[in-house]
């Protein structure tokens, strides 16, 4: 659970591995703080959405970093490139339809892609997203909308530029 929702977030094995054992590191040392107040997995996606999200969040800095660098010739070395991404779930014949979802979900901005990876991915109610991402109901179904009608277009975009 806590590496596939790793995973659907950030899209690369090895991130979501780290995420994992990060987000295992954490509960291991705040169990004591876990109240019981909801369940034990919606504590879980909500350290695993936290973690997965301060990833990109780093990767992003670092990325910026490397360009500046590079633009000012302090560094040769090239900045990093997302490799096509293809989760493991997914069925061979639509590997290539899912890659191009999977690009399009990487658009999504932070919440929207939360949301949406788990809704569709994880088949999490509108209420658990809701109680992971610490939010109303009616919150999430806006985010779920709007993530919807945004990978509607980008992959309409993308249909009619082949």
């Amino acid at each position: 659970m806590v590496y596939n929702t790793a995973l659907g977030i950030l899209q690369s094995p090895e991130d979501a591995e780290d995420v994992a054992q990060e987000v295992f590191v954490q509960v291991f040392e705040s169990i004591h703080n876990f109240k019981g107040e909801s369940k034990l997995s919606t504590w879980l996606y909500r350290i695993t959405t936290s973690k997965a999200l301060d990833h990109i969040r780093r990767k992003k800095r670092k990325k910026r970093f490397a360009f500046v660098q590079q633009l000012f010739g302090e560094n040769n070395e090239a900045t990093v490139t997302v490799p096509d991404f293809h989760h493991p779930g997914v069925v061979l014949d639509n590997k290539e339809k899912a890659a191009k979802l999977f690009k399009a979900i990487e658009k999504l901005p932070d919440n929207q892609r939360v949301a949406f990876v788990l809704n569709k991915v994880e088949g999490l109610s509108y209420q658990e997203i809701a109680e992971v991402m610490n939010t109303s109901v009616s919150s999430v179904e806006s985010l779920l909308h709007r993530a919807k009608s945004n990978l509607r277009k980008w992959l309409e975009e993308l249909q009619q530029n082949r």
